[in-house]
Parts: C-alpha cells; structure tokens; sequence
C-alpha cells in the first residue's frame, strides 16, 4: 500500500481458509524476516488453545518469510505450503482478498501513515468478519457461518476503529 507521501506500507494479514475469518499480524513499512517471525508469534499466541487447530500454512516464497517464521509455525505442529512461484492460483484466497481490499479500501481512502493503515484495517477487518456477506459461507459473515460451512481452518498469509469509514461500505443484505 502507498501512502499519500509516496512512502510503501506493508500489512500482514492472516486468513483462515475454511472460516474466511481475517486477522491483522502487523503493519510496518520494513517488513524483514525479524518482523515476520514477530508477527507469527503474536499471532499464534493471541490465538491460545484454538492455534492447535490449525493445520497447515499456505504462504508465498517471498524474502520476508525466513526460515525463523517457519520455524515458529512448525513448532505449534503447523505445516508449511510454499505456493509454486508465480501462480496467484494456488493460493487464490489470499489473491481474493488483496483484490477485496483494493476495490472496497483502498480504492475509496487515501492512506497516511502506518498508524492511519493500522486503525482502517483493523475496523474494516471487524467489519469484515462480522458483518460482509461471504459467498463461500451461504452469504453469511464468517463471526455467523455455522460450523458446517467451515470445511478447513487453515490460515494464508496475505502480504499487503474507524467505524465510520467501513460504515460507507455498499452491500446488500439477505431480505425474508
């Protein structure tokens, strides 16, 4: 992400496969391996007991992904999937929500800083997870889909409070 200054802003964003639910790892405009591995653990440590759930990470072969942030993940029992090099395919939830946040964020906002990116996402990712209509859940936001809908929760990573500019937000809702 760009800001208005021309400076780049990177987010690590993480998402859960089955569930669709999106959690916010880090904003940083230096994303090295140091950062990454950091940002893992927070991670998985605000996750608790529900991290043994998780099965396998699917993430990109980009240089900020060191082998100390795998290491992180593996030590929870969590495999580690490298997406083949250059096919946005493999890893088509990630690709999806780098296009969702493009059309519906970052296309309406101007982004100033990395504190600015930090409170957009995170309330558009509360938005996101509870109240934004997923076609995969039967059109259901991920906080409400039944335990039916979820057939896996394994998390992508995605390498990319403001109540009032998520309330801007166009969608339809399910009438009757």
């Amino acid at each position: 992400m760009d800001t208005v200054f021309l400076r780049r802003i990177h987010a690590l964003i993480i998402i859960e496969h089955g569930t669709r639910r999106a959690h916010l790892a880090g904003v940083t405009a230096h994303p090295d391996g140091s950062w990454t591995t950091q940002a893992a653990r927070n991670f998985l440590m605000d996750r608790g007991q529900r991290a043994a759930s998780v099965k396998f990470l699917i993430r990109d072969r980009a240089g900020q992904f060191t082998e100390s942030f795998d290491a992180v993940f593996t030590a929870e029992g969590i495999r580690i999937l490298l997406s083949p090099p250059q096919a946005p395919r493999a890893n088509a939830v990630c690709e999806r929500m780098i296009g969702t946040l493009r059309r519906e964020l970052f296309d309406r906002m101007l982004i100033v800083s990395e504190h600015h990116l930090r409170r957009i996402l995170t309330g558009y990712l509360i938005h996101y997870n509870t109240a934004r209509p997923h076609r995969t859940l039967g059109q259901l936001p991920p906080a409400q889909a039944a335990p039916g809908h979820r057939r896996s929760t394994s998390p992508s990573i995605v390498s990319a409070e403001n109540r009032s500019s998520v309330a801007s937000q166009n969608e339809y809702q399910i009438a009757a």
